[in-house]
């Protein structure tokens, strides 16, 4: 084997796994792991916390997790502009539930410390909410 085809097989060594190295580096969805903030309505603050998953096809989330927490049985996110929707029921005492409905931005998308920023509606209460991306 000559000199000149070594290094042509080094090339293409180099050139065929480079894919698959760049596919390791990858993250995963944007939306997962653990979020802490808070929704402000009233001039009140209220400490949150959201649970996101995803299993490859379905994005789950989990309000405040406890025995008072609550499913997010809608999550939308638009990639074209980093806007999320996250949209459940909240039950409300005497067996009346509300409809939460959470529409945002994801802010510096790259960081692993990204934030969403947005409102925060619930029932006729509407407020101001932030969270970051735990580590």
């Amino acid at each position: 084997m000559t000199a000149a085809m070594r290094i042509c097989g080094a090339v293409l060594l180099v050139w065929c796994l480079a894919p698959a190295s760049r596919l390791a580096a990858q993250e995963g969805h944007p939306l997962v792991g653990t979020w802490h903030g808070t929704w402000v309505a009233a001039g009140k603050p209220s400490d949150l916390t959201l649970v996101i998953e995803f299993d490859g096809k379905t994005v789950t989330g989990l309000v405040n997790p406890g025995p008072d927490s609550m499913r997010l049985t809608n999550i939308v996110l638009d990639p074209t502009d980093w806007s999320v929707h996250f949209a459940g029921d909240v039950k409300q005492g005497a067996g009346k539930t509300v409809h939460l409905a959470l529409d945002g931005k994801i802010q510096d998308i790259t960081s692993r410390h990204r934030s969403i920023v947005g409102t925060w509606t619930e029932g006729t209460s509407k407020g101001d909410w932030k969270m970051s991306l735990d580590d």
